[in-house]
């Protein structure tokens, strides 16, 4: 089971609804319950040591993230991927990201720096099953530059819009990437940094944009649309 640490908050600190939320949300980011997946409540109660009642808060939270399906009988199942969701996500990002961007390449101070520079530094590659802890290393580096931007609102939908990607980059990479692809996303991020630290907003909002065009959240638009046009049901 994923470390509740890896997906935010302090166990100390949580409530017992609260922390079945995140077990459950790790558990659904990370794969371990996949798209589709059907949830019993006491077969996953006893899975994440919790009992039924704050399991139910939990899924009805993980309902309104859009990540978790409930009907009438109470019965849960982990939401299918879903072409139209990857296409608003990826739409979304394509106008956000490059904006946090430019905007970061303004407003950046030195301490904003160095965290982009820490997070460029830590990022890991991704393999075609990637660990919690390496998609962490990416959301670090894209949140540092979003925090750059000194949008406190920019920042908090982009922070939301990455978590819903996550299953979909997990997605694009079943396909397997080359070392060129993984060769040539480290360049881009290399470049990202130096635009933001170099104060050139265009270039930095063109970069961003590229990245999102080609990301993983991408291939798993461009892998479901297939899918549908093979299977139209």
């Amino acid at each position: 089971m994923p470390d509740p640490m890896t997906f935010g908050g302090d166990p100390a600190f949580m409530t017992k609804s609260d922390l079945a939320y995140t077990r459950v949300r790790g558990l659904i980011l990370s794969g371990e319950l996949a798209p589709g997946a059907v949830l019993p409540q006491a077969a996953l109660a006893r899975t994440i040591g919790m009992s039924t009642t704050p399991l139910r808060e939990a899924l009805r939270r993980l309902k309104q993230e859009g990540l978790v399906e409930l009907d009438a009988h109470r019965d849960a199942r982990v939401r299918a991927l879903d072409a139209t969701e990857a296409r608003d996500l990826l739409e979304l990002r394509g106008s956000l990201d490059p904006l946090a961007a430019s905007l970061a390449a303004q407003r950046r101070s030195e301490a904003d720096l160095a965290d982009v520079r820490a997070a460029l530094d830590g990022l890991e590659a991704l393999s075609a099953r990637p660990s919690a802890a390496q998609l962490a290393s990416h959301h670090r580096f894209h949140a540092a530059i979003h925090r750059a931007s000194h949008n406190a609102l920019l920042v908090e939908v982009l922070d939301g819009l990455w978590v819903k990607t996550d299953r979909y980059r997990r997605h694009g990479l079943e396909a397997g990437r080359s070392d060129e692809e993984r060769d040539a996303r480290a360049t881009e991020h290399r470049l990202l940094f130096e635009a933001v630290r170099d104060g050139d907003a265009d270039t930095a909002a063109e970069l961003m944009r590229r990245h999102v065009q080609t990301s993983l959240g991408a291939r798993s638009l461009d892998r479901l649309a297939e899918d549908t046009l093979e299977d139209p049901r």
